[in-house]
């Protein structure tokens, strides 16, 4: 890993909330940091249904009231408390959200300036290509502009950035990870049980995870060969996806929400991962365990992950796409488990905890340095 920044060197990281699934990485970095980072964040709203991370290791938490403003396109969002917890930290270096509509974010960037100090922002990307000669364009690179430094999630989130006129030198990709890098990979036997490949999903059943398309792909490719499709998760579409497998896929299993150590005999014996609609943090998990993957493209993170070598990529909301990539890749076991090796290798060489961690620290060494000359 880089050097970590100077013993003296205080961060402040600013987030409108924390999901349990940063703890992790945010232990971690406060660690490499030598405790010397504080991080600020609110509460989501009830409607989120977001599972929120309370003590972290080697972090100062500091409690900030989120009052949230409208939903959709027109959400805002302000957190109450900010300046105290600015004054009182004081940070040599902040790490914030590069989101415009955490209003609260250009108090916090102006009093930093004020400082003299640098302001890195962390962030998906633009959302695409940024027209910057109309209103709203403008607005979006006069916000983006006042960074220092931009950590982007993906490649494709980078490029967005330096598209928009961001010095190429001054923004760094740090793969979205929740998992340390693996050590040993699940062993497998070479071919599929009697009974069929066992098809993985793990998350939450919600109508934009199209769970409901997965079920129909493996409806069409069982009329070809025998398959077993396995749900694990909870959430509002449950009792609807299991009288759709009921009808048109009976072998279908749903295990209910399991976490943790419950959860792994599962991707221990299955022998494909799919993800047919958005998000889903059980992608790199179950590479983890050397499983080839099937994903939905959503916001650009997924291209870290997925490759030719370790398993497909649907476009956008294309069913028969996933149909033809599931038949495709349950057509050998030599194959799947070929794959397999590679999202192992993935996982364990360009997306993981540590990578992340390290692409912090050099961009905050980064700043510093540059601050300093």
């Amino acid at each position: 890993m880089n050097h970590t920044p100077p013993d003296t060197i205080k961060v402040g990281l600013l987030q409108r909330i924390v999901p349990s699934y940063r703890t992790a990485f945010f232990s971690l970095l406060g660690e490499a940091l030598q405790d010397r980072f504080s991080l600020f964040a609110g509460e989501a709203r009830r409607s989120e249904n977001v599972h929120q991370a309370r003590d972290i290791a080697h972090v100062e938490r500091c409690a900030a009231k989120n009052i949230h403003i409208l939903k959709g396109k027109t959400y805002f969002c302000w957190q109450n408390g900010l300046m105290r917890w600015l004054r009182t930290w004081n940070p040599d270096v902040l790490i914030l959200e590069a989101n415009p509509r955490y209003l609260h974010s250009h108090h916090a960037i102006r009093w930093m300036k004020n400082q003299n100090r640098p302001v890195i922002g962390w962030g998906l990307g633009t959302g695409g290509e940024m027209n910057l000669s109309s209103i709203v364009g403008r607005q979006w690179w006069k916000f983006f502009s006042q960074f220092d430094m931009m950590i982007s999630y993906s490649q494709k989130g980078a490029e967005e950035f330096i598209n928009m006129g961001f010095n190429p030198s001054m923004v760094v990709v740090a793969p979205n990870a929740v998992l340390r890098r693996p050590s040993t990979m699940t062993k497998r036997s070479p071919d599929f049980s009697e009974d069929g490949p066992i098809i993985l999903y793990v998350g939450r059943l919600q109508e934009r995870k199209k769970i409901d398309h997965l079920i129909q792909a493996c409806a069409v490719v069982e009329e070809r060969r025998k398959l077993q499709l396995w749900i694990v998760g909870d959430g509002p579409e449950k009792e609807r996806l299991k009288r759709i497998a009921a009808d048109i896929l009976p072998v279908t299993r749903f295990f209910g929400a399991l976490h943790g150590d419950d959860v792994t005999p599962l991707f221990e014996k299955a022998d494909l991962f799919v993800l047919p609609g958005t998000g889903g943090l059980a992608v790199q998990e179950a590479m983890s365990y050397g499983l080839p993957v099937i994903v939905a493209e959503a916001d650009g993170t997924q291209s870290n992950l997925v490759r030719p070598e370790n398993g497909w990529m649907i476009q956008g909301d294309d069913h028969r796409q996933l149909t033809e990539y599931l038949d495709a890749a349950l057509r050998s076991s030599e194959k799947l488990r070929g794959m397999g090796r590679s999202s192992f290798s993935i996982v364990q060489n360009d997306v993981n905890l540590e990578i992340m961690v390290d692409v912090f620290l050099t961009a905050i060494n980064t700043v510093m340095e540059k601050q300093g000359s």
